[in-house]
């Protein structure tokens, strides 16, 4: 069974560093963007947010949305590919792999990815930080990064299951991930935002996560920091349960 998940990883990791220009460098250069243009430009006319200055504000923010679009973007695009292009999902599923090993071997390649971009682009964020950006719990910071990279790879291989063309691999980060992180604190705190658009945010589970992992470079969050957690373990219990019973069904995945 390990053979099985060392060869879907390895293959996945092996991919994304051979085309590197295409995995990593985009993360890389849409963070200087973000970093330039909100932290550099806007952050000197804002000042500060919730008493740190607005860039150190902004950096866990954007660090959690490249984890959050690369380990989701991966497991769903390696999942498609492997079901429709290269065919590798039906030699894997008349192995004697069981189906929680299937889910982890693609899981895996989407957490190693996303971790990685977001360690990129923390390395980035120190340019336009002067070195000055703060750990307050190291662990918490690896724990989030690692968790939420886990939640979004499995809800990229639910995506990957169902979707038919590659546009449906498109459409959920475009029109309903991509928002959903806009507006989970980012670039603001919640404090700040009216009544009523603070109801909304709550609503947000990505407001917890922002804030989880903000708390952890800074020490600061608008939520409890065990409310995140368990905002973080609900969805990865779920997500897990519902990639299960797809693969055991064989939804999404029978021609």
């Amino acid at each position: 069974m390990w053979v099985s998940f060392y060869t879907m990883l390895r293959k996945d990791i092996v991919r994304m560093f051979r085309i590197w220009v295409q995995t990593f460098l985009p993360s890389v250069i849409t963070a200087v963007l973000y970093f330039s243009v909100f932290g550099a430009i806007l952050g000197s006319r804002i000042g500060e947010m919730q008493g740190v200055d607005y860039m150190s504000f902004v950096v866990p923010g954007l660090v959690m949305l490249a984890i959050v679009t690369t380990s989701y973007a991966n497991t769903s695009f390696m999942f498609f590919t492997s079901k429709f292009f290269a065919r590798s999902i039906d030699e894997i599923l008349v192995s004697p792999t069981p189906a929680w090993l299937l889910i982890g071997g693609f899981v895996a390649g989407g957490v190693v990815r996303g971790v990685l971009v977001g360690l990129l682009v923390l390395l980035v964020s120190l340019f336009f930080t002067g070195l000055s950006l703060t750990i307050h719990s190291a662990l918490i910071i690896f724990g989030f990064a690692v968790l939420t990279a886990i939640v979004f790879a499995l809800a990229g291989l639910v995506n990957g299951i169902y979707a038919k063309t590659i546009d449906g691999i498109n459409i959920v980060p475009t029109f309903v991930l991509t928002p959903l992180v806009y507006l989970g604190g980012i670039f603001y705190s919640v404090h700040v935002l009216p009544e009523w658009w603070q109801t909304i945010t709550y609503s947000n589970p990505l407001f917890y996560l922002v804030n989880g992992f903000r708390y952890g470079f800074l020490g600061i969050t608008d939520v409890a920091l065990s409310i995140s957690l368990l905002v973080l373990v609900a969805m990865t219990v779920v997500l897990i349960a519902i990639n299960w019973y797809f693969i055991k069904t064989g939804l999404g995945l029978r021609q």
